[in-house]
């Protein structure tokens, strides 16, 4: 399928006046010590069967809304749900195990690894249908999630398709190997900093006696299971694997996965939809491409969603065969 390029500021979304006000309520699933907690957000006169889509966050402490602790206040996965409401398609947003609403349900939210996120998205897809009546339900991952929805997809079980959004097309370690040298002042960490990736690629933790200070945030012990278990994936590789329908929608200011990752993925499933988003960053924001600009929306809570996201997904949903 051929990839298309859409001007965010010309595309407008076009309310559908019988989804006019949707309708939220609290739903919760099974997470073992505690339940895992997330928000339904129905169009308003939604009949049974209606499309709906899981919403997977991101990496790191970030609710359901898609903001952090970390000064990201965009609520990205709650305009999105709304823009997806708006275009008659209902979404389950939720918050991660361990984190949030969610947080009783791991004693340690650094030993949820993403196996078992994508786990419990598959019980979220399951919930969905439940909810709405719909055969199937879609997974729809930001960033780090759409790992999560690469690896829950592999099974199959109860997904309609993919949406891949932001997300990265290499493994882990490659990125952070270039990151790492793309900065001349980490010169004199790189000897640490590029044998502790090799060590976690390889499944070692890794000793932090005598390390850079500036380096104990990224290989902190706490955490280092977790990037173990995340630099194991191949994005590319699950998405070769995958057979089901795929969108992957891509920001083109985005300065945290470049669209050279998109097209990664889009090499290696070329069955797959790329849709590439001009002026849109990775927050899903209209936003310059310079640094200071592009950070500057991240905690902008009043910035909308760039207006052609929601119509993008919304649109290849309703394309495929069999949807309501």
């Amino acid at each position: 399928m051929k990839t298309l390029i859409l001007a965010a500021i010309a595309a407008v979304a076009l309310p559908c006046a019988a989804f006019a006000a949707p309708i939220s309520s609290e739903v919760e699933i099974s997470g073992g010590l505690a339940p895992l907690k997330g928000t339904l957000l129905k169009p308003e006169g939604a009949r049974r069967g209606t499309p709906v889509v899981v919403i997977l966050a991101g990496s790191g402490p970030t609710d359901r809304d898609g903001n952090n602790p970390l000064g990201v206040k965009g609520a990205t996965y709650r305009l999105l749900a709304e823009g997806l409401a708006a275009e008659g398609i209902a979404s389950i947003r939720v918050d991660k195990r361990g984190m949030f609403a969610s947080g009783p349900a791991a004693a340690d939210p650094n030993q949820v690894f993403v196996d078992q996120l994508a786990a419990d998205a598959l019980a979220w897809a399951a919930k969905a249908r439940a909810e709405t009546g719909a055969s199937c339900a879609w997974l729809a991952g930001h960033s780090e999630g759409a790992l999560v929805a690469l690896i829950a997809g592999q099974s199959g079980d109860g997904v309609c398709g993919l949406i891949l959004i932001s997300g990265g097309g290499r493994p882990l370690g490659v990125v952070l190997r270039e990151q790492l040298q793309a900065n001349p002042a980490n010169a004199p960490l790189l000897p640490q900093a590029l044998s502790a990736i090799d060590a976690l690629e390889a499944g070692k933790t890794v000793d932090t006696v005598g390390m850079h200070p500036a380096l104990m945030p990224l290989f902190n012990p706490a955490v280092q299971p977790f990037l173990i278990s995340l630099f194991a994936k191949d994005p590319a590789k699950l998405a070769a694997a995958y057979r089901g329908p795929m969108l992957i929608v891509q920001g083109s200011t985005d300065i945290q996965v470049p669209v050279e990752d998109a097209n990664r993925l889009k090499a290696a499933q070329p069955k797959a939809r790329l849709v590439v988003l001009e002026g849109v960053n990775h927050l899903l924001k209209v936003a310059p491409a310079d640094r200071a600009g592009n950070l500057a929306t991240y905690g902008d809570p009043d910035l909308p969603l760039a207006p052609g996201v929601a119509p993008a997904i919304a649109g290849f949903i309703k394309a495929q065969p069999g949807t309501n």
